[in-house]
Formats: C-alpha cells, structure tokens, sequence
C-alpha cells in the first residue's frame, strides 16, 4: 500500500515516481504571464498548455502568476500557496480511465484583496508580457440593452474613488497599465479567455470606457501600446467534487486539496496579435488564426448554448448531470434540432470545419458519463450567458424570418426555471447575480408570460418582436400545461398533442 504523500515543490521527486510531473526547474522560470481568475477551467486549459511548453527547456519567460481577484476566491489562493502553485489535473477519458498529471506552470500567486499595490506592481512588471482574464462573463460589466460599460455598479464607483485598492479588474488594469507608462515601460497584450464573442475586442471597449473616466490620459498610450487578441477557449471542466480529490488519494496516495478535473477534449484558437512577445502555444496544440471569430460564434452558440439548453431543461426535469440530461432522447433530439435548425443558419466562415461532425462530437461530449457536470453550474448566471449564447442566434434568425421555436422554448423553461422549483417540486439551486429580479419577473409572468422578457439588461428589445413573443408566449403555456418532456417530444414531431 502506497504512503500518502502532500503536493508540494519537496515532494514532486516522490510523486513524480508515481504519476507524471514536470520535468523542468520551476525556480528558474519567469512569470511572462498575469493571469486573473485561477480557476478550474484555466488551471485545464491555458495553464495546461503553458505547462506543456515549459518542459521545452529553452523556454524558461513564459511562468504564470496567478491572481485570485475576489474575496471568496480565498481558499483557491491558499491552496495554491500550501501546494507552491502545484495541482493535479485529472482526465476523465471516454472509457472511464483516468490520465493525471502534476502542472507546475503557475509559479507565482497573488491574493488581490490582501494586497492590491502588490498586484498592480506585478501586471506593471518588466518581465510581463501578457495579461490573460477568466472573469467569467459577467465581470465584463457590460449592459446587454445598451451595450455600454454600467458606471451604476458599486464596485465601479468604488474604484473610481480608491484607484489604489481596486475592487475590479477594470481598476487593476487601469493602475497597472498607468505604472508601465510612468516607468517607460512597454506595452502588454491582454488577453480574455472567457466564453464571449468578440472577447478581445469586448475586453478592449470595456476597459478603454473606464479608462476614459478614471484617467482619460492613458487612453492614447493604451490604443498605442496595448494590444488585445479575440480567442476561443474550449474544454469543459465540471466542478471538483469530494469524491474526484478522495479517488486521486486512494489511486495514487497523493494528497491534493483542489485537483482539477476535465474532459479529454481541448481547443484554443487565438488571433495572433501580441504586441510584446508570446509562447509558442501552437507547439503544444493550439491554433494561431487571422480572424477567430467563426470558430467563436461555432462555440458559444452550439456548445455553450447546448450546455444551457441541457442545464435548463434538465434541471427542471430533475436531472443532476449533463450526461443524465443528454442521454434523455428527447431532450437530445431537441437539443439536436435547435442547432441544425436555429443554430447552423447563423454560422459562416467555417470552410476548413466539418460542422457536423464538430455537433456530433458536442453530443459525445455531453454524454461522457464520467465527468458528471453538475446542472446548477451549467446553469450559474445565466443572466450572463443568455445574452451571449442563445440571443444572438435567435436575433439572426428574427432577421431572416427563421426558426425561433426552439430557442423561444428555452427562454420560457428558463423564465418557469427561475421561480426556483423543478418540475417534482423540488428547490432549484439558483447562483446568479440577477436572481431576484429573474425570480420577481417570474412570479409575475405566471399572469403575463411576457413580464419575464421585460428585463431589458438581458433581452434588449426582444420583447418587441411579436414573432418571438408569441413563440415564447406558446411554449410558457405549454410547458404550464404539459411539462417540459411532454413539450419537447411534441416540438420535435412538430405536432402539439
């Protein structure tokens, strides 16, 4: 029987006997790179693929320092520190086994709250070239009705007060890329790694309109000196659960306190636009393109839309998981039509894509039973994600007099979703930043079904297009009436029974 053994920078020669490590000096390498939001899916993606390329030994500037920007991402920042930056990244493999590995590339750590002077010295540093986010899509601030940075957040107005200990990365970036123009210091590339079209260019706006307002003088040094890639980012990765970090104990005696699972499955596409340097990623699988906005508009509206499609209409039927909710034939028929039907007319630009074996692929990905997806984290603020995911879509299909029926179902099951109870009466678990207005909104579409598109900051004007309304209006009255599955089955044999 195998002695346990803590991760850590002493004990990576032991635990290297036992599962793969990195093979490179992690006290010789740089931090080249800042990035803000260290959870499970970077510590999958971009910090997987950085950590591939340092155990080429030439490279030795591209380290990554890691900052936790919000006060409850207290425990990812002391794990990382207890472990020296160190996890296990797990691969949950089709046929059940499990590839593991230590990645060491995060080789400095940040608590934002506890020092924020120390943070914005470090994204101000000579040896950074690179600021990577995954803020998620709401740290964007970004009001979908008027497409405008929302200066009425609180914890804006607190920035704009107190530059010198910033609440939000608009704050941080502002005091960082203000300390490299008073030190003569050149430019950095900031880079979104989050699940937004146009992320680059999102990025940019917002932070150029704070900017314009905290210190209108670095405006012109910005455009000048910064450069800002569009990307997209792609490899689900579900919530670590006990069981992942006691099963990596009892199967390799390893003691890791935050392991991070995932799918085999991994993309970054990534325009290639870095104004001070960058690694050499595409040595270790991912792609430099001149223009990645079809591969994003491919992604976000098939497969994050796919995960909300599943995460809404699973958890009202009282599944847990994705797999659970894809291997209902039904909902993977609807699921199946809404992309072939809804999504795939919207998409161009994909000549050197087989689109139908990439949505072939969704659907196998979906249904890997052993990643268990948990549905309220597929489901956590959706406020933000509909507005990126599903509404684009419906609003192409709006212009050319398309289908809706699919998307305008979602939207209703995610109206009766947000009165907090599944189908079986049981409580929903409801994480989003707009849940009480949703669930006021809900409770007053029970007498009017269109109340709940009322919420401008997510539907803009959706709620003029009788085309829609009328769709939704049917598919909420259905669903009252039928239930969801009931629903769905007659959508896909296009007869209401």
């Amino acid at each position: 029987m195998k002695t346990n053994i803590k991760l850590n920078q002493n004990n990576l020669a032991e635990i290297s006997k036992r599962i793969s490590c990195p093979s490179y000096n992690r006290k010789n390498i740089k931090t080249g790179i800042v990035h803000v939001g260290i959870g499970g899916f970077h510590r999958a993606h971009e910090a997987y693929y950085t950590d591939q390329l340092l155990h080429d030994e030439a490279v030795k500037e591209w380290g990554i320092c890691g900052v936790a920007l919000l006060n409850f991402d207290t425990k990812i920042y002391n794990t990382l520190k207890e472990q020296d930056g160190l996890y296990t990244l797990v691969i949950k493999e089709l046929d059940g086994s499990l590839t593991k590995r230590v990645i060491g590339s995060i080789v400095d750590y940040l608590y934002a709250p506890e020092n924020p002077l120390k943070v914005i010295e470090k994204m101000a540093s000579p040896d950074v070239k690179i600021i990577t986010l995954t803020i998620t899509e709401g740290g964007y601030n970004y009001n979908e009705a008027t497409g405008a940075f929302d200066f009425d957040n609180p914890l804006i107005q607190h920035d704009l007060e107190f530059s010198q200990a910033p609440k939000t990365i608009f704050g941080y970036l502002t005091e960082a890329l203000k300390l490299r123009k008073e030190n003569g210091l050149k430019g950095v590339t900031i880079q979104s790694c989050d699940n937004i079209q146009g992320n680059g260019h999102m990025a940019k706006k917002m932070l150029l309109s704070y900017v314009k307002i905290a210190a209108p003088d670095l405006v012109y040094w910005i455009e000048k000196n910064v450069s800002f890639p569009n990307s997209m980012v792609d490899r689900i990765t579900p919530a670590t659960s006990p069981s992942d970090i006691s099963n990596l104990l009892e199967t390799s005696g390893i003691e890791d306190a935050w392991p991070v699972v995932c799918e085999p499955f991994k993309q970054w596409v990534i325009e290639d636009d870095f104004i001070a340097g960058r690694p050499a990623w595409e040595t270790v699988g991912a792609q430099f393109v001149e223009d990645v906005v079809p591969f994003e508009k491919m992604k976000l509206s098939l497969l994050n839309a796919g995960h909300s499609v599943l995460g809404i209409l699973g958890d009202l039927m009282g599944y847990a998981t994705i797999d659970e909710s894809v291997h209902n034939t039904a909902i993977k028929s609807f699921l199946t039509n809404y992309m072939n039907i809804e999504v795939t007319p919207t998409l161009a630009g994909l000549e050197n894509v087989n689109l139908d074996a990439y949505k072939e692929s969704l659907l196998q990905r979906f249904g890997n039973i052993y990643i268990k997806d948990q549905l309220d984290r597929i489901c956590s603020e959706s406020s933000a994600k509909f507005p990126i995911f599903i509404l684009p879509t419906v609003n192409k299909q709006l212009k050319k007099n398309g289908s809706v029926e699919f998307a305008s179902f979602v939207v209703a099951a995610w109206a009766i979703y947000s009165l907090g109870k599944n189908e079986n009466g049981k409580p929903l678990l409801i994480k989003d930043a707009m849940k009480t207005i949703l669930n006021e909104k809900a409770i007053a579409a029970k007498n009017n079904p269109k109340e709940f598109l009322e919420i401008t900051s997510i539907f803009g004007k959706l709620k003029d297009s009788q085309t829609f309304v009328n769709a939704y209006t049917t598919a909420y009255n259905n669903i009252v009436t039928y239930g969801v599955e009931k629903c769905i089955i007659a959508i896909n044999n296009k007869v209401i029974k």
